[in-house]
Formats: C-alpha cells, sequence, structure tokens
C-alpha cells in the first residue's frame, strides 16, 4: 500500500461518519490537506539541495563534493575579486611584471581544493575504520548465536564492545532490535546508515540469505569472511602500490631541485653576462639578454601544474580515487609556492 493510502485509510478510519462529520472535521486543527502539506515539507528538507540549505556542515561531512558549493564559490570571488583588484591599482601591466596575480591564484586554488580534500579524507578513515571492524563485528554476533543467544541478545552483547567507527551504528541497531523491528529489516536499515561499499555488499548477503530461510549464524560467518577479504585485498593493493606513489613524490621533488639548480647557477650566470655585454657597449647581443623573471615565472607555473595532476596520479595509483589525491595536491601546490616565492 502507497504512502499517501495509508493515511487516506487512517484519515478516514477515524473521521466521524454521518452528517456531524463535515461539521467535526471542520473543528479539526488541520485538515487533511494540511497533513499532507506538512509531510511533503519535511520530505523536501530531508534530501536535496533543500537538505543542505538546512543542514550544510552535517551534508558536507555526509558527502564531502557538497563543500564545492561553498568553497568554489568564495575561491573564485577571490580569484576575479583579487585580480580587478590589482588592474584597477596598478594597471593591466601587473599582470606581466609581478607574481601577485600567481599568488592570488594559488591561494584561490587552495581554498577550492583544501576543505573538500579535509573532508575526503576524514570520510576515508571512516570508512576503512568500519571496514576493518566489519568482519569481528558479524563473526562475534555469529558466534554468540551459536552459542545459543537470540540475535537480539546477541547483539545487545556485542554492542556493549568497542568496534571504532562502527560502534554507534551498532549501538543503534541493537536499540530497533530491542523496539521489535525484525532482522532483515534492521540489517537493511544498518547497511543503509553505515553507507560504506563493503557494508551494503555484506548486509545485501545477509538479508537475501536470512530471508529465504538460511542459518543466520552461516550466513552472518560467510559475510564476516567475505569482509575480511575485501579488506585485505584492498591493503594489499594499497601497500602495493605505495612505491609508485613514492616516485610520484620524489620525482617532483626531483624537478624542483633541478630547476633551483637551473636558476641559481646558469640562468643566473647567463642574466649577468648578459647585464655585463650590455653596459660594455657592445654592439653584440649575448644570446639576445636573459629575462630571468620570466623563465623563472614559467618555471613556476610548470611546477605548480605538476604538483596537482602529480597529486591527482597519487590519489588514483594508491586509493583508487582521484579525489584522494587532492590531499597530495594541495601540499605540492603550496610546497612548490613556498621553494619559488622564498628560496628559488
Amino acid at each position: 500500500m502507497a504512502f499517501k493510502e495509508i493515511i487516506d485509510d487512517f484519515l478516514n478510519r477515524n473521521q466521524p461518519r454521518g452528517p456531524a462529520a463535515e461539521e467535526s472535521f471542520a473543528d479539526e486543527p488541520f485538515g487533511e490537506r494540511e497533513i499532507f502539506s506538512r509531510i511533503e515539507n519535511r520530505r523536501k528538507y530531508q534530501e536535496g539541495f533543500y537538505r543542505f540549505i538546512r543542514h550544510p556542515l552535517r551534508v558536507m561531512i555526509e558527502d564531502p563534493v557538497t563543500v564545492l558549493f561553498v568553497s568554489v564559490p568564495v575561491a573564485l570571488f577571490l580569484l576575479i575579486g583579487g585580480s580587478a583588484s590589482l588592474v584597477m591599482s596598478y594597471g593591466p601591466g601587473i599582470l606581466l611584471t609581478t607574481t601577485m596575480v600567481d599568488d592570488i591564484f594559488v591561494f584561490a586554488l587552495l581554498i577550492a581544493i583544501v576543505p573538500l580534500a579535509a573532508l575526503d579524507l576524514k570520510e576515508a578513515l571512516r570508512v576503512s575504520s568500519i571496514e576493518a571492524s566489519l568482519p569481528n563485528f558479524f563473526r562475534d554476533v555469529a558466534g554468540m548465536n551459536d552459542s545459543g543467544m537470540t540475535l537480539p541478545h546477541a547483539i545487545h552483547i556485542v554492542s556493549e564492545g568497542e568496534y571504532g567507527a562502527l560502534t554507534p551504528h551498532i549501538r543503534k541497531l541493537d536499540t530497533e532490535m530491542s523496539w521489535g523491528v525484525p532482522f532483515v529489516e534492521a540489517i537493511r536499515r544498518f547497511g543503509k546508515v553505515v553507507n560504506t561499499p563493503l557494508a551494503e555488499r555484506s548486509v545485501d548477503l545477509i538479508a537475501h540469505a536470512s530471508s529465504a530461510g538460511g542459518d543466520v549464524s552461516e550466513v552472518l560467518r560467510a559475510a564476516a569472511h567475505d569482509a575480511y577479504e575485501f579488506f585485505n585485498l584492498k591493503s594489499e593493493r594499497r601497500n602495493g602500490m605505495m612505491i609508485y606513489m613514492i616516485i610520484i613524490v620524489m620525482s617532483f621533488f626531483v624537478f624542483l631541485f633541478v630547476i633551483g639548480v637551473l636558476s641559481s647557477t646558469f640562468l643566473t650566470t647567463m642574466a649577468e653576462a648578459g647585464e655585463a655585454v650590455a653596459k660594455s657597449g657592445s654592439s653584440q647581443m649575448f644570446m639576445g639578454g636573459v629575462d630571468l623573471f620570466l623563465y623563472n615565472r614559467l618555471f613556476s607555473h610548470s611546477a605548480l601544474i605538476q604538483g596537482f595532476f602529480s597529486g591527482l596520479a597519487a590519489g588514483v595509483m594508491g586509493e583508487g580515487r582521484v579525489l584522494a589525491g587532492l590531499k597530495y595536491s594541495a601540499i605540492m601546490v603550496l610546497i612548490a609556492w613556498i621553494a619559488f616565492r622564498f628560496f628559488i
């Protein structure tokens, strides 16, 4: 039966019959239309953009990508406003003669990606903690169920233990089952609230097997084994790809070192030689002159670009996600900016 049909049935059952019905309904503080309006209003603010407006911090923690709704406009405001302010104060030539615009761009980029990188890291740590604890939880419940305990009692005993980020979800599962919610329905809600790929996969396996009438203990034990193998494979992949992440990071620092040596020795010497030739009044130009500022600015741009995309590549190789590389990108971009502003 649809949700609206259930409400209609409830209202029809509780409305008075006969001639006094209309008069009684008029005396009610809210009519049927008002009830449905409030229900739709509440549902609207529990999903989508309206939920983000009402609970922005909670939504950003649950779904880190939504922080871009805030960070990107702030970054664009800084970039456009800062650039326009420089042009209005010093003229268009400021864009080519100083690195102030580059600094504004770097700060705007960091403002755009650092909140997303931080929230994504927090979510990755939460998922990792849950995936590490999930096999132990299923195995403990299966063991207690085998010893003769009922499922609600077994989950109640297990909920008193410590399972990292999974603990509050287990205690909520225990509360629901103590209220008489069936195990299959409660475990499906558990998987939906935990909201990790491994939890959803394990919960789906347990719910289908339990609905088919299988031995719950065996199903839980199989889910625990599957979750353990999945977590192990994920850890082995991360450890195996660590060497490639190190190579990416080291290549970035080697690039900075080579540029630093090139700029401080070769290019500086060439620029000084060109100036000496120009001061001597010779008609010959030494390689047409060397604009050290232009070369350093080009090198700075190339280092920033390499740092950003090297970080993304490190995230894909190490964790299999582009978003996971944003934290490396932010660190490398900041290091490149500091190197060129204070050391090169």
